[in-house]
């Protein structure tokens, strides 16, 4: 596997993480009241991103492979507890 082929598969991996990030990011507001010490969008986007890789990761770790729902869904909840917990600061 040439450099440019792993790049993209890795980017494809990440790629779920960082859509269920932004998206929780943007929409997150709406749903929780935010505090006034809370982060920006994007700083809300980074910590959910980086708690979105590691189930991910441990998903891709214990199965073997990627695309089994039960990693999808432990990404649900970790991102949704780092948005809750970042949105109470």
């Amino acid at each position: 596997m040439d450099a440019i082929t792993l790049l993209i598969h890795l980017l494809n991996f990440l790629a779920p993480a960082l859509a269920v990030a932004s998206a929780l990011a943007l929409l997150g507001p709406m749903i929780l009241k935010k505090s006034p010490a809370a982060p920006g969008w994007i700083a809300h986007t980074a910590i959910n991103f980086a708690a979105s890789i590691l189930p991910l990761g441990l998903g891709l770790w214990y199965f073997g492979r990627d695309g089994k729902m039960a990693s999808y869904a432990a990404m649900l909840v970790c991102c949704t507890v780092s948005q809750a917990l970042a949105s109470r600061r």
